[in-house]
């Protein structure tokens, strides 16, 4: 397979290299991670760059950091997460790779440190969870332990695990989102997993921000009235939430 890294611009690959080379410096390894290599394989233009760290992801944010003049670091400890802020409005979100366990179903999960199998399990759909190695060593080398390349091809959305839904409601509008956006289809395990999520009422243990922050997601999408479509013939879509001021 090409190495798919040559398809991001000069910029993004010239970012790509630096964060690589660094955190082979700092003994890390590094990768490029989730929608943007999902992008990437689609070959679809995404400026944003996800970074997950074998190692400390926070720490190589701010030694990356460093190296530029007036850029911003915003911090999350509790997740081991960081987003770069460039002069130029570039995002690079930095993530310390690591495995959640869901205590309760719709709350937010403890986190523990990880390999990058273990971080690419814990996401929503299997087309997000690829990842490529940026350090020098093995530039290039894609991760796909759960067949994501497959479902891409077959433009199919598939669920890591039966869990997915009760562990975080807010994959349902991820998947609608990502049905409307891609023109994919729900594999046909994932629907009926959705919907039976949907029918034991699992978007009531998530607190309305949560929802309304990835509807508003949705809304920022070309295909938002698609998406919107998709979420009512699911009986996924709150109105009490979505327009507060009806009621």
């Amino acid at each position: 397979m090409k190495n798919l890294l040559s398809r991001l611009n000069a910029k993004s690959l010239a970012l790509v290299r630096s964060i690589g080379d660094l955190a082979q410096g700092q003994g890390m390894a590094a990768y490029l991670v989730g929608g943007s290599v999902r992008d990437l394989m689609l070959k679809q233009l995404n400026i944003d760059l996800d970074i997950t760290v074998e190692g400390q992801g926070m720490r190589l944010a701010e030694r990356f950091a460093a190296g530029y003049h007036g850029t911003a670091v915003t911090r999350y400890p509790a997740f081991k997460t960081a987003t770069v802020l460039l002069t130029d409005g570039t995002l690079i979100d930095f993530a310390t790779a690591r495995s959640e366990t869901y205590v309760q179903g719709g709350a937010f999960p403890a986190v523990a440190p990880s390999g990058i199998k273990e971080d690419l399990f814990r996401r929503d759909f299997t087309v997000n969870a690829m990842a490529i190695a940026i350090n020098p060593k093995k530039w290039g080398k894609v991760t796909d332990p759960f067949h994501g390349m497959a479902d891409l091809r077959a433009k199919r959305i598939r669920v890591l695990h039966e869990k997915s839904f009760l562990d975080d409601p807010t994959r349902i509008l991820r998947a609608a989102r990502f049905k409307a956006r891609l023109g994919f289809r729900i594999e046909a395990k994932t629907l009926k997993l959705l919907k039976s999520a949907i029918k034991i009422k699992v978007l009531d243990t998530i607190k309305p921000q949560r929802y309304l922050k990835d509807f508003n997601k949705i809304l920022k999408e070309p295909e938002s009235l698609e998406a919107v479509k998709i979420l009512k013939l699911w009986k996924a879509y709150k109105n009490k939430i979505c327009h507060p001021r009806m009621f």
